[in-house]
């Protein structure tokens, strides 16, 4: 099969529409009724995601909304602005639901004092209660972190640490303007699981300058070493017209897509034979994981926090700079710029800055999506009853052309009952996900390459 066949632009979708289809005409106010008719919707729980957008030194692959941390009192009042919006936003929703989720990403969380960290958390356990088990999760940049400040995140109830490696090559690090891990990241992982109630999982990238076949194999084999609970392999998107910082990347010479495909190939292999299972686009697990248990029952879920099961899922409420809130009836995501945020907040307003009320049509065409992506399977007799929606309808979502082509290359079988995706096909599922999506065009300098 042609590998430039299939590396064309397509959404991550992470969510459906993807946020590029958001619109400015979205209001607070809309953002308010959203949260109102959430408190009578599915998933019940409830889901927080906290935006910390500092860092202390700029990795120029980043895509995330991101800025240096160079000024302490500004912190401070973001975090006082964000308490506020917890404080606003939480006094709208039933506090008989239970909180199932916290999730701290950036930026880089731990580039802060561990004192806000604590202080959201509290917050938060102040106003609700949680299901049992509960994620409390933190994204670390290791260069970062110490003893100190590892156990002061244990004593604040964080109980899943996203150690974000990216490679373990000190040329491929320079490479790319990120310092390497302060500590010894078997030391990281032995402090984290000492009392035996928290997780790790490592995250690597990818497809960056100076990195090969071969080198990306031996990080890969240092990390199968270290035993984490959780790997992920990103694949690096390049999209220098949302981010310039990257196009930097370009003149250090970026992969090919073959030897990209390449790095990724080796690393699925040694994964799988050291008995990894490999779960969703990029995740691999430990056989007991919660998520390849979930996997086993076609019960995989995901939202803008990553994979996670149908227990510990919940609607999305986002907190802080560029976050989006995931609801069951829409999206909304708050201003990218940090002082309009303050202000806003302070004067008693939401930082709405754009959003998306979704349609019948399109709620089905997400759940459609969201199993494909998880679960690698579709059952539309199935789906239908769940979205009390018309078999024939849902038949008729997909672009049967499109579906064909996928079945002649390998990708997937599919009949008028369900879809399954191949193991082939499980490396291109945004494009199989994509012949659902009514609004989908190929377009240059909108999407990232699947490879």
């Amino acid at each position: 099969m042609d590998l430039n066949k299939y590396n064309r632009p397509v959404p991550r979708y992470t969510s459906y529409p993807p946020a590029n289809h958001f619109t400015g005409d979205f209001t607070g106010s809309d953002y308010s009724g959203l949260i109102a008719e959430s408190n009578h919707k599915e998933p019940s729980h409830v889901a927080i995601y906290i935006h910390i957008p500092y860092c202390r030194q700029m990795c120029h692959y980043c895509g995330c909304n991101s800025c240096r941390l160079d000024d302490e009192r500004r912190v401070r009042q973001y975090v006082d602005a964000v308490r506020a919006e917890i404080s606003k936003v939480c006094s709208l929703l039933d506090r008989s639901r239970k909180v199932s989720q916290i999730h701290f990403g950036g930026g880089t969380p731990n580039a802060v004092d561990s004192g806000y960290i604590s202080g959201i958390i509290g917050l938060v356990s102040g106003m609700f209660g949680f299901i049992d088990h509960p994620e409390i999760a933190v994204e670390c940049n290791p260069a970062y972190l110490d003893r100190q400040y590892l156990q002061e995140l244990r004593d604040a109830g964080v109980n899943r640490y996203s150690l974000g490696i990216q490679d373990f090559n000190l040329q491929v690090l320079r490479g790319v303007n990120r310092l390497p891990s302060a500590m010894p990241v078997g030391e990281i992982i032995d402090f984290i699981r000492e009392e035996g109630k928290a997780s790790v999982n490592l995250d690597f990238i990818y497809g960056l300058p100076l990195q090969t076949p071969e080198t990306f194999s031996e990080t890969i084999g240092d990390a199968i070493a270290l035993r984490p609970d959780r790997l992920v392999t990103f694949s690096y998107a390049h999209v220098p017209w949302v981010k310039r910082n990257q196009a930097i990347l370009e003149k250090r010479g970026l992969p090919s897509p073959e030897r990209k495909m390449a790095m990724f190939e080796k690393a699925f292999t040694m994964l799988i034979d050291a008995g990894y299972v490999p779960v969703g686009l990029d995740h691999f697990v430990l056989p007991g994981d919660e998520l390849n248990l979930a996997l086993q029952n076609n019960t995989l879920h995901r939202n803008f926090q990553g994979y996670c099961t149908r227990r510990t899922t919940g609607q999305v409420y986002a907190f802080g700079v560029s976050a989006i809130s995931q609801l069951a009836g829409g999206y909304a995501q708050n201003t990218k710029d940090i002082g309009r945020y303050i202000k806003h907040i302070a004067g008693g307003r939401l930082a709405t800055e754009k959003g998306y009320i979704l349609s019948g049509t399109e709620m089905t065409v997400r759940e459609i999506i969201t199993r494909l992506m998880c679960n690698y399977y579709l059952n539309m007799e199935e789906l239908a009853a769940t979205m009390q929606a018309d078999v024939k309808s849902v038949r008729q979502l997909a672009d049967t052309c499109r579906l064909d082509e996928y079945a002649a290359d390998g990708l997937l079988e599919f009949d008028d009952r369900e879809v399954k995706v191949t193991e082939k096909g499980k490396f291109f599922i945004r494009n199989i996900a994509s012949a659902f999506d009514p609004a989908y065009k190929p377009e240059e300098n909108k999407y990232s390459r699947p490879v």
